[in-house]
């Protein structure tokens, strides 16, 4: 079937589904959650055949493998999504005007949304889950490197979908090929929006390629600024965390900052770093500090390369600053405004760094890897927004609607 009559087929579903009755779709998720599970031998030998075409050692291979474990954390955050409020028909805002107009502005679907993503099958279970319930089909753009992964999940979905009598089309996987890729990002008229979930080169190319709306996602450059009224225990817990937790997703640590005048607190902020193999990029004053009190083989000097750098990989830059207003400048120069944390105890620190920092996601005395939709208690996510129009930081069911407004009058004309 050629991509136009397939988009054809999407969009005529997506209009279907503005009759189904949230009960119903509820419904369909909750018996995904669980045929998700079921399947997951399924899954599992799918995405085999992805991983043995990727080197392990891809900072990507993390993002692609997936595991029993991680296929029931998919499943449980599918019910997340099941058991939360609609997002579709709430009244943002009424009026009655002097002429007896009475004005809604109700929250309703885009319609079709298009996702363009790389070697993160998860996305599609995702994808699929908030779309559905924010009463949107979607097009999904998966790369070659998880294409059995993602064609699997695509089967598992399909049988629910049909399960429920509704129409498959909902849901469309597109050919892991450019002339797919040329195609979704032009497709005026079948699809309202695109959200592109990927590395910054793709990110880039998406923004300066579509020809429709695009909402950017993903780039996470991640700073931790160790101010000089740091606690040193709580700084030690909160950098590992960030940097090691899951070293191929956005919110990952990608350069620690710390005020000069706690230098000697260096080693010890960084000790456990050293347990999962972290190599830092010390800069010169940072450099010295930690050498003989971090492996040498996984200490080296930091070049200007190093800084705004996303390593998606256990990699870390550390950059000596000498006040809190060189440490904005630094994050204000670099970052992705994605996601940045302050570790300090000065309540004027704190209140300073938040009106300060333009990120979606600004933290005091926590990890970065808190950036994620079901952590903010929204379900899912489709994506971290990195931008300011319609939606920023995690885009959950509420950020995939729009509005429209509806008039309800009694023969009313407007005079000349």
């Amino acid at each position: 079937m050629k991509i136009d009559q397939q988009l054809e087929l999407v969009l005529q579903a997506s209009r279907k589904l503005n009759l189904v009755p949230v009960e119903k779709i509820n419904q369909i998720l909750t018996d995904l959650a669980v045929a998700a599970v079921e399947s997951t031998g399924f899954i599992l030998q799918e995405n085999l055949k992805d991983l043995a075409r990727m080197d392990i050692n891809d900072p990507k291979y993390d993002r692609l493998k997936l595991t029993k474990e991680r296929i029931e954390g998919i499943a449980a955050d599918i019910r997340n999504v099941a058991g939360l409020p609609s997002p579709l028909g709430r009244v943002l805002s009424q009026t009655e005007r002097p002429n007896g107009l009475k004005i809604r502005k109700v929250s309703v679907p885009f319609g079709v949304i298009g996702i363009i993503y790389e070697a993160r099958p998860n996305v599609t279970f995702d994808v699929f889950s908030l779309c559905l319930k924010s009463g949107n089909a979607c097009v999904l753009k998966g790369g070659s490197d998880a294409i059995d992964s993602n064609t699997a999940i695509l089967q598992v979905i399909h049988s629910v979908l049909e399960k429920h009598g509704i129409d498959k089309n909902v849901l469309a996987l597109l050919p892991a090929d450019r002339e797919a890729t040329a195609q979704i990002l032009n497709a005026r008229g079948y699809i309202d929006l695109i959200i592109p979930r990927g590395s910054q080169n793709l990110i880039n190319f998406v923004r300066e390629n579509a020809t429709i709306p695009v909402i950017e996602t993903g780039a996470g450059i991640c700073h931790t600024y160790f101010d000089e009224f740091g606690d040193v225990q709580k700084g030690q817990a909160i950098i590992n965390n960030a940097k090691t937790r899951r070293v191929s997703i956005c919110n990952a640590l990608d350069c620690l900052i710390v005020h000069e005048g706690r230098l000697a607190d260096l080693p010890v902020l960084c000790t456990k770093l050293q347990e999962s193999n972290v190599i830092i990029y010390a800069d010169e004053k940072a450099y010295p500090v930690l050498k003989g009190k971090y492996p040498d083989n996984l200490l080296e000097r930091a070049t200007e390369a190093s800084f705004g750098t996303e390593f998606l990989d256990y990699k870390m830059a550390v950059k000596t600053v000498a006040s809190f207003d060189e440490a904005l400048g630094h994050i204000a120069r670099y970052s992705s405004k994605h996601s940045e944390s302050i570790i300090t105890e000065d309540e004027k620190s704190k209140e300073l760094f938040r009106v300060m920092v333009d990120a979606a996601a600004v933290y005091c005395n926590v990890s970065t890897a808190f950036t994620d939709g079901a952590q903010f208690g929204l379900g899912a996510e489709i994506g971290i927004s990195t931008q300011k129009l319609h939606a920023r930081g995690p885009m959950a069911l509420e950020e995939l609607t729009s509005y429209k407004w509806l008039v309800d009058g009694d023969g009313n004309i407007r005079p000349k």
